[in-house]
């Protein structure tokens, strides 16, 4: 398995959203993109995907412009085509059709010289649900910080 190394990440979904699975996704993208992307030009922060006509994409996705592309024929917040077998469209039609679904893309991501996507289908959280998790995390945090003042 080759090396994966992070383009953009996503780091709201977690906070937002209860994820219950997440899958590997091909994305189409024109050249200059490419370029943007791999020099970290990407925010995935309100982003999301939706299965369409059987076709699986990308909506407000921003993908900053390339400097030396024509201006002209950079769109940053284009729809964009995600790659997934059949099967797996199907069956996230049929996921996100039921109660409070959505699909939510986690990071940008390159895996053997490929740009990949992954995304994620997630329920989203009530505020209840948000406030447990942050205290959680504080409660983790004042752990780890009394066992750092130990040693």
């Amino acid at each position: 398995m080759g090396e994966k190394r992070d383009l953009a990440t996503n780091r709201q979904a977690r906070y937002k959203f209860q994820l219950v699975r997440s899958l590997e996704a091909g994305i189409s993208l024109l050249g200059h993109e490419v370029k943007s992307l791999r020099a970290g030009g990407a925010q995935l922060r309100d982003s999301y995907a939706r299965v369409k006509r059987g076709e699986l994409f990308l909506y407000h996705c921003h993908i900053n412009p390339y400097g030396n592309a024509d201006p002209s024929e950079q769109d940053p917040l284009r729809v964009r085509k995600l790659l997934v077998h059949r099967r797996e469209i199907i069956r996230l039609e049929r996921d996100t059709r039921s109660a409070g679904h959505t699909l939510v893309p986690l990071r940008f991501y390159l895996k053997d010289g490929r740009i990949k996507v992954e995304i994620a289908l997630a329920r989203g959280k009530k505020a209840h649900d948000k406030r447990d998790a942050e205290r959680r995390r504080d409660h983790q945090q004042e752990i780890e910080r009394a066992l750092g003042r130990r040693r």
